[in-house]
């Protein structure tokens, strides 16, 4: 996607939803739908060349296991919808559990799996209980491991359900994280409350008052209250003893990586950041985040030069920081979407491979936590390696 797309994608509050997504969830799920002609489906109701979707499994040494908290912020009325009353947040828990405990979770209820394919692929055809039954690894309520982990927040992008980072929440709850994956409300296609109704995106196509970077700003507030509610005197997770509060990170994709830096901008407790491909639209402050890391990761067209934002936001940056760019991904390949993508027999030319996206993605995300929150040495984020040729190391 080139600069000029992008600027329009960002004046429709469309960042999160570029071309790839677009086609995954008009091209994907409409792939789904548009597959081979021949009128011949599976037992499932599916064209031939299409496949239940099917994360990679983790890689590290711990079973994962999920659960899921319905928080409410009775201090703040929604700022997208004040009708509604008091901020909602809905947070998908990942964490080290005991291997063999707890059911499966599945990727996302029915009815947000409806609403994104009405809203990305209409009239795709394409089942919404296919996308919800997406193959995943973690177990619903499993057991805690033991011990205490640091936490990391993530935030997905605008238009992007909080499911479709659930490949890089496993990875890092396998390799000794609790993760804290945030849907944030009326910023997505639906979010499923466990009274059963779902609310739609509201600023998916009209631009809130304040634009942009009002979004950044806004995912900083919740993000703060999700961190207040989980490492609290009265925490709402049930196994908030798992959580190294002095150990805290947050990654984001999108709007969801501006929102890491506006989070660690305004709020000490986040000791390290990532921003996946997204614009800083609320611009990192010129006196740097207090000396705290920050990896920027994105596709080619976040190159020096090509995004203004990421030129001041890498010379604002003043603690220890990375520009890593990738050769052939585009704004999808930091999620699950090519995943999604290569199940519906729509694997995009030129762009990478899902493997390959998921790999890169988990690697170098991975690897900068492991640094920055548990003090070990990573050789992968020293410079260029002879096994990741598509990552390169920008040095502005």
């Amino acid at each position: 996607m080139n600069r000029i797309r992008r600027a329009a994608a960002a004046a429709a509050l469309a960042l999160a939803l570029p071309l790839h997504l677009a086609e995954v969830a008009s091209a994907a799920p409409a792939a789904f739908a548009a597959a081979p002609s021949t009128g011949t489906h599976s037992a499932m109701g599916m064209p031939h060349m299409m496949s239940v979707p099917r994360l990679p499994r983790p890689t590290g040494p711990h079973a994962v296991g999920r659960s899921t908290l319905h928080l409410v912020d009775t201090r703040r009325a929604d700022p997208w919808a004040p009708a509604a009353g008091a901020r909602q947040l809905m947070v998908s828990m990942y964490y080290p559990a005991r291997p063999a405990t707890g059911g499966p979770a599945p990727y996302m209820t029915t009815e947000e799996a409806r609403l994104f394919l009405d809203e990305k692929a209409p009239g795709s055809g394409y089942p919404p209980e296919v996308l919800t039954g997406t193959r995943t690894w973690a177990h619903t309520d499993a057991q805690p491991a033991p011990g205490r982990f640091p936490l990391v927040l993530l935030s997905p992008g605008l238009g992007f359900p909080r499911a479709t980072l659930t490949g890089l929440s496993e990875e890092l709850a396998s390799r000794g994280y609790v993760v804290a994956l945030v849907d944030h409300t009326y910023e997505t296609p639906g979010v499923t409350f466990p009274d059963g109704h779902t609310a739609p995106c509201v600023i998916c196509d009209v631009p809130p008052p304040g634009g942009t970077p009002a979004v950044a700003r806004s995912r900083a507030r919740d993000s703060s209250f999700v961190l207040d509610q989980l490492t609290g005197r009265h925490p709402a997770w049930p196994a908030a003893h798992m959580i190294d509060r002095k150990r805290i990170g947050m990654a984001g994709h999108s709007i969801g990586g501006d929102a890491a830096a506006a989070t660690m901008a305004e709020d000490g407790r986040v000791r390290a950041g990532v921003n996946m491909d997204g614009t800083f639209f609320e611009r990192i402050p010129a006196a740097g985040l207090g000396g705290r890391p920050f990896l920027m990761l994105g596709a080619d067209y976040m190159a020096p030069g090509r995004d203004e934002t990421w030129d001041s936001g890498w010379a604002a940056l003043n603690g220890w920081k990375r520009w890593l760019t990738v050769t052939s991904a585009d704004h999808g390949s930091f999620t699950d979407m090519p995943v999604l993508s290569e199940a519906a027999g729509r694997p995009h030319p030129g762009v990478l491979s899902a493997p390959r996206s998921e790999e890169i993605t988990r690697g170098y995300v991975s690897a900068f936590f492991d640094l920055q929150l548990k003090g070990i040495a990573q050789p992968l984020l020293d410079g260029p390696s002879a096994k990741n040729p598509e990552v390169t190391f920008q040095h502005p």
